[in-house]
């Protein structure tokens, strides 16, 4: 655990790829898994005499994300040539933006931990800027050399940029979580983090308490929230080190190997400076009308925070719990039209069996909630169930079992078939308690003598003998009556 006298500084840079059908500036596919170099145009290759053309699509995307985090999107901004020399690179310059970019300030609320030590935080974002991606080189096809493949050259990428407003690697996954949920709710990506559509570079640096910043170093391309986390960590502790004995940081471009646990230079940082920044001469300024960011905003979904403070006014739901049922965007449509299904009085028991049994089950078995076999509307009809008596808790984890397996098109379907009504007779319950007083004659004696496990140990006992099937409510109210 890293001591109280030293303070961690983080920011984040995060590439989401669009999700377009073609590329930023040419026609080709941006399909994941074909084979190498297949998708790549003529303009993603740099022939001689091609020109760039600006893709709409991935502009409207970009217009969304700044509307969604309360950014300006500038009216006017500009591409610019990022110049450096990589073998995956064919024109030897990058198109991004630098001094105009298409969206400017914004901020990111993120949930910090869980229950009681859980605070919220506000991470302020620099900017988000439009760039085309590079190709990739692979250096394990060949035994005596690399191969390049340009299939992801020109893919659109939105580059989101933060404040270093982040001082712990749990911040950090923090904000990459919200983040990730972010893009894909407004469906500007699709989150694949295996595919390389969301990868995260991290800027840390480490000061002693009343210093000036320190210098920082750069994590690249770290590709899953495990890793982001196990990175920050390990780079926080190895700088502390490093100065503790004495020396100094060096601004670095590191990588972090996951088999390791470590991070390693790969190469000096280099400076704005350094990539030599000018207006692309191909391509005009980018202006964003009012009445076109109008339209986008017009077709925007309901955002996160606006649905958890709907599920909150409207539901009476927790903070914790709206922010968990509105954390991904197939989740929150599942919980509102199981309500709708229910009605608002099943609000609370529906968000319960959602975070809970359904959450667990998925998560058991690796689904998304997308391709639940348990739908909303088969949710609410249990509920429905439970609350109008016809069956226990208990029993509605049974029922639900059977949806889960498809054992039957409804829960009232699996409660007919399987015999599962919850009894509430007193007259059939009462000869199931008399049994179980007569048989239990110690536990009755540990009651009276004021022992309260001893009667849920009598309670238990008779919703065994009645498979489940008794009324909780009444087995306690007869069984307290008849043991006086």
């Amino acid at each position: 655990m890293m001591r109280s006298d030293w303070e961690v500084v983080i920011g984040l840079e995060t590439h989401a790829q669009l999700n377009t059908a073609s590329k930023i500036f040419s026609g080709a596919s941006t399909a994941f898994g074909a084979e190498p170099n297949e998708q790549a145009s003529a303009v993603d290759i740099a022939l001689p005499g091609v020109l760039p053309v600006l893709n709409r699509g991935a502009v409207e995307r970009a217009i969304r994300f700044g509307l969604a985090i309360g950014a300006e999107v500038a009216p006017r901004s500009v591409f610019a040539r990022k110049n450096y020399f990589y073998p995956d690179l064919p024109k030897g310059y990058q198109i991004s933006q630098f001094e105009l970019p298409v969206v400017q300030g914004g901020t990111i609320t993120i949930q910090v931990g869980e229950g009681g030590k859980a605070y919220e935080k506000t991470v302020r974002l620099t900017r988000a800027h439009l760039e085309e991606d590079a190709g990739k080189s692979d250096h394990e096809l060949f035994r005596d050399h690399s191969g390049i493949d340009l299939n992801r050259a020109g893919t659109p990428l939105l580059e989101i940029v933060t404040e270093p407003d982040m001082s712990s690697s749990a911040e950090a996954v923090a904000y990459a979580k919200a983040l990730h949920a972010l893009v894909q709710w407004i469906d500007i990506c699709d989150g694949n983090m295996q595919e390389g559509s969301f990868r995260c570079d991290a800027n840390v640096s480490v000061r002693r308490k009343g210093e000036p910043l320190g210098t920082r170093r750069e994590i690249k391309n770290l590709n899953s929230f495990r890793f982001l986390q196990q990175a920050i960590d390990y780079e926080v502790a190895e700088q502390i080190r490093i100065i503790e004995d004495g020396g100094k940081i060096q601004q670095a471009t590191v990588l972090f190997d996951p088999g390791t646990g470590e991070t390693r230079v790969m190469r000096t940082k280099e400076d704005a400076h350094d990539y030599r920044y000018f207006p692309d001469p191909d391509l005009l300024p980018l202006e964003i009308s009012a009445d076109w960011k109008a339209a986008v905003k017009a077709a925007m979904p309901e955002l996160p925070q606006e649905l958890a403070a709907r599920f909150q006014s409207e539901y009476g739901l927790s903070a914790y719990d709206a922010a968990t049922l509105t954390a991904n965007r197939d989740t929150a449509l599942y919980y509102v039209e199981a309500v709708k299904a229910a009605g608002a009085a099943a609000a609370k028991p529906l968000a319960n069996w959602v975070m809970g049994e359904l959450a667990a089950r998925l998560n058991k078995e690796e689904r998304s909630i997308a391709a639940s076999p348990v739908s909303a509307a088969q949710l609410a009809g249990l509920i429905a169930r439970i609350a109008d008596s016809t069956i226990s808790n208990n029993i509605a984890k049974k029922v639900f079992e059977a949806l889960w397996n498809g054992d039957g098109a409804s829960a009232d379907e699996v409660i007919e078939k399987q015999g599962l009504k919850q009894v509430t007779d007193a007259s059939a319950i009462e000869p199931i308690i008399d049994e179980v007083i007569a048989n239990n004659a110690a536990n009755v004696a540990e009651y009276k003598a004021g022992k309260e496990k001893a009667f849920n140990a009598l309670v238990g006992q008779v919703m065994k003998a009645s498979k489940g099937k008794a009324s909780p409510a009444q087995v306690n109210e007869l069984l307290k009556k008849k043991l006086g």
